[in-house]
């Protein structure tokens, strides 16, 4: 055989970059050829089957992010089926170059819509990426120190707006349960559970009395409807507006003394009718 012949045979030989990537290239020609049916699905199945363990090799690359190696994989062999129905070796690269960024892209796409327990957009999960990847490549030069926003900005090509959503969206992978313990001093006046230990819910509850306000106006609201109308306008101007008695007086025309005993007088009518109203409910409920 020439050393022309050589080269030849060289150039047509199948590129196989990686140990567990097969020689196919025959099985993709007869594919192109195939209609669709048993045979053609028969001979997909068998290509699969034959560059499984390539997918499960780079499924491995994505494990120990809180994700199960098991799923992982799973990802990765429907990653690889829709490559070899799509993969047309007319096209004149080789089937790994095809099939690699399309399992990856599946991996990868897997973490951004399935892992996230918190709702961020698309965007802010790219910025992270990004952040985390510029990240991890500073720290590697920095001596031991963090680096600044303005670094990361200027390594990941982002604006420092854009690096400081980045950064707090690191933090938004996994949520935190409002029952794990903070430090003491994460929150003013949170009391804690009786052991001493303060909860993240300890820091985010308050006391609303406003609440209790909306429950007494809804408790004096059917009794309000009955009284006249002057007695009504009193008490709106003052529990409803707020208005101080002096001001009641100024716009009714009347002095505050008087207007502080009518106020005196519709409160207890008031007091009387929703105590009447409870003393009347309380035996039909007993019965």
């Amino acid at each position: 055989m020439s050393s022309t012949e050589l080269r030849t045979n060289k150039k047509q030989a199948p590129r196989r970059t990686h140990h567990d990537a097969p020689d196919t290239a025959a099985d993709f020609e007869a594919l192109a050829k195939l209609p669709e049916g048993p045979e053609r699905r028969r001979l997909q199945d068998c290509v699969v089957t034959a560059w499984l363990p390539m997918a499960h090799r780079l499924a491995r690359k994505f494990r120990n992010r809180g994700e199960s190696l098991e799923d992982l994989e799973q990802v990765a062999a429907l990653a690889l089926v829709k490559s070899v129905e799509r993969y047309d070796p007319a096209r004149g690269n080789a089937f790994e170059t095809f099939a690699i960024p399309t399992i990856y892209g599946e991996l990868k796409r897997h973490f951004r819509d399935n892992m996230w327990e918190i709702h961020v957009p698309r965007r802010v999960q790219d910025l992270r990426n990004r952040v985390r990847a510029s990240l991890r490549e500073l720290e590697l030069t920095a001596s031991g120190r963090s680096p600044t926003v303005a670094e990361l900005a200027a390594h990941a090509g982002l604006s420092e707006e854009d690096t400081l959503a980045g950064m707090e969206a690191l933090q938004c992978f996994n949520s935190l349960s409002l029952d794990a313990p903070v430090s003491p001093d994460a929150g003013s006046g949170a009391e804690g559970s009786a052991d001493g230990t303060i909860c993240l819910m300890d820091t985010l509850s308050a006391d609303e009395s406003g609440y209790d306000h909306v429950v007494d106006r809804e408790a004096v609201r059917a009794v309000l409807c009955r009284m006249p109308e002057r007695e009504q306008l009193l008490l709106y101007l003052r529990f409803f507006r707020e208005q101080t008695q002096t001001q009641i007086a100024r716009r009714l025309g009347v002095s505050q003394m008087h207007v502080s005993r009518l106020l005196a007088s519709a409160c207890r009518r008031v007091r009387e009718e929703i105590e009447e109203e409870e003393r009347t409910r309380t035996p039909r409920a007993a019965a």
